[in-house]
């Protein structure tokens, strides 16, 4: 089942994949219906308890949603997807956001919408934590004279002489341009109605997987954490009840498997 674009509803197909089978789970669902997707009904339940039965011990899923507004106000689904996830033994390991650059259309009560949730579930403990260190210090190559650190109980205790790093830690905010030259690199990408950007992807599956670990997305629309599992050396599973929608990741599968065996250097930047 591995390294393949399978069509059907992805409850039925999970229903077929064994106990603890995959590693990561990276997928955005179709939430409040804002956009049509070729008639597809949405069982988040039986989703999530699936999600949790196939993913290993020390496994991750990555949940990217937002929440519709209704009548002037939100329907906190996302929220209540977050609860249900730890209901059914999930931890919460962390609260994500997907900072959009451009925004959406402004509501006329309401400041403008401009981020998603990105819940990091894990079953258990993390098994694999490879946290990106790309935030640029201001302070870079500078060494303080002296500085305090308030401990645990309260005191604060004086230090001297530290030396600042080039890069720290990233926050837990991830911001991504989402105009359509940013979001894909392959054009057939943009005939689906919703796709998130293939460097955030990227990033999950750099964050919480390790090269040889299978990655699965339910609802793979595009095909975007498939084709950037395959990029960066992980096996991948992709389910969506379109047809349309698989032939246009296997294309993208297809295409990004030819441009890294053939020009593996095109792909270096991002890794």
């Amino acid at each position: 089942m591995i390294d393949t674009i399978i069509q059907g509803d992805c409850l039925n197909v999970m229903r077929g994949m064994g106990n603890n089978s995959v590693d990561l789970t990276v997928t955005s669902p179709p939430y409040d219906n804002l956009k049509d997707y070729k008639g597809y009904t949405f069982d988040f339940e039986g989703i999530a308890q699936q999600l949790y039965r196939v993913t290993k011990q020390g496994g991750v899923v990555v949940w990217v949603v937002g929440d519709a507004t209704i009548n002037g106000s939100e329907t906190g689904t996302s929220f209540k997807q977050a609860l249900y996830f730890k209901e059914i033994g999930f931890n919460l390991h962390d609260t994500m956001i997907y900072s959009k650059i451009s925004g959406t259309m402004p509501h006329t009560n309401t400041y403008t919408n401009a981020f998603e949730f990105m819940f990091v579930l894990s079953k258990g403990i993390p098994k694999t934590i490879n946290i990106i260190a790309d935030r640029a210090n201001k302070c870079f190559g500078r060494a303080t004279g002296s500085w305090t650190v308030r401990e645990l109980d309260g005191n604060l205790t004086s230090r001297k002489s530290l030396n600042i790093a080039q890069h720290g830690v990233r926050y837990n905010i991830w911001e991504y341009a989402t105009g359509k030259g940013s979001v894909a690199r392959d054009e057939i990408a943009h005939n689906h109605p919703a796709i998130f950007p293939e460097a955030l992807a990227r990033d999950h599956i750099l964050s919480w997987s390790n090269e040889g670990d299978i990655v699965l997305d339910p609802m793979c629309g595009s095909g975007t954490t498939c084709k950037m599992a395959l990029i960066h050396d992980r096996h991948y599973i992709g389910i969506d009840v379109s047809e349309e929608y698989c032939n246009i990741a296997r294309q993208r599968v297809a295409d990004a498997k030819m441009v890294k065996d053939s020009q593996p250097e095109l792909f270096e930047v991002v890794k």
